[in-house]
This record gives C-alpha cells, structure tokens and sequence, in this order.
C-alpha cells in the first residue's frame, strides 16, 4: 500500500455514490473498512469492502482519490457527510484480504430479476426452518445461515470451457442485493448483471457495483485437529 507520504485527503468526488455504498457497508457491520484504490481509469477510485459472510463488494466513483488506502467505513462516511475532504486515520495494516485480478472475462449475461428471485428464496427459508426447524429438527440459526450462504445458486457452463462450470454461490448473490448494486426492483435504466471470471475468482457485476469471491475448490481444507488459531 501506499506509504507515510499519500495525500491527507480523501480525493472522493463522487460522494453520494461513495455514500451509498458506506452507508450500506456500515448497515452490515459497524466496524468495517473500507481500501480506496485507483480505478485504473483516470480520476475514479475504487471503493473496496469484505462483507460480513465473506465476499469483497466493490463500487467506483469519481474522483482521483487518496491513493491505495485502508480506512473506517463509518469515519469516511461521516466526512463525507459533513462535506469534509479529510482522510480519516489510515489503518492500512488491518486490511489482510487478496483481491481478485483487474482483468475478468465475461461468462454469462443474467437478469436482475433472477437474482432477486433467488435472494429472496433464501432468505424465505431460512425465516421457514428457523420458525419451523427442518425436517421437524430445529437447526441453529447460524449453521442455517451458512449452509445457505455456501448454497451454489446459479451454474453458468462457459462456451469455450465446458468442463469447467463456474458456479455462483449465494454469499455472492446476497452481497449484491444487500450491497444495493442492482437498484431497486422495476426502476429504470440497466438491470443486467455479467457473471465473470478471474482466475480463482467469481463475480457478479451489477450497474451499480460488483461483488467477487474466491471459488470454493481453491480453498485450502484441512482436518480439524491441524488448525490453528489466532
């Protein structure tokens, strides 16, 4: 990341875009940070976040901003909304999370309403088993939850690479409905969102924003009994 000499300004232009998605960010959790980059286009900065159930949401505005940087969500948030150009206390030693490569290739072109149907089918049941248990057992509402967020909900077949299926978990999905990146439901304008691929990473890249995670096959899986904690 960037050094001691980065600019002490936040370089955001765009701040009701960059708003939106803090604003959503902090909803999720309090204490989030947020990793300013350049976009990679001139004057844009990319506005990066790990969600809560373990995916990384992105969403770019304009301005040329501070540089690569790592600060609280809610810091930059209230900057902003007091219409301050300060950059809150940088924490860039907290931020231990790869991103996925800038280049992706395009896998599939999918509805938005699709993608709310399916959100929505989930959170339906996990509110149905936490009322009425599964299969008359009553399950924890957390074990629940991360059984659906690990539940693949789309399968795309690429046509150049058919033995090589990408599948988009619903923690994907999730994050770009809770993330906003769709907009709301009926509303004008584009309601597309590409499914790519970057190496080890899938995304969905809605109008608004994208969400990537990395696929469940390259994760490294070890016995219980080896694990360490820290």
């Amino acid at each position: 990341m960037s050094g001691a000499g980065a600019d002490t300004r936040h370089g955001i232009e765009g701040v009701n875009d960059a708003e939106a998605f803090l604003a959503r960010l902090v909803r999720l959790e309090r204490t989030a940070l947020v990793r300013l980059r350049p976009a990679g286009t001139p004057a844009r900065t990319a506005l990066w976040a790990r969600l809560p159930w373990g995916v990384l949401a992105v969403r770019t505005v304009a301005g040329a901003g501070a540089g690569d940087v790592t600060v609280a969500a809610g810091q930059l948030l209230a900057e902003l909304a007091a219409g301050g150009a300060a950059l809150p206390t940088r924490h860039d030693a907290r931020w231990r999370w790869p991103l996925p490569p800038a280049a992706s290739r395009r896998i599939e072109t999918l509805p938005g309403a699709e993608l709310r149907r399916l959100a929505q089918a989930a959170a339906d049941t996990l509110r149905t088993a936490g009322t009425h248990g599964v299969a008359g057992r009553a399950v924890g509402q957390r074990a629940l939850r991360d059984a659906l967020l690990d539940h693949v909900a789309v399968v795309v077949t690429p046509n150049d690479e058919p033995e090589h299926p990408v599948r988009v978990t619903q923690r994907t999905v999730q994050g770009l409905i809770r993330m906003g990146f769709l907009g709301p439901g009926g509303s004008p304008g584009p309601d597309q969102v590409q499914v790519r691929a970057a190496g080890r990473w899938v995304g969905l890249v809605g109008p608004y924003g994208a969400v990537w995670s990395q696929k469940a096959t390259d994760l490294v899986v070890r016995p219980a009994g080896t694990h360490t904690f820290g």
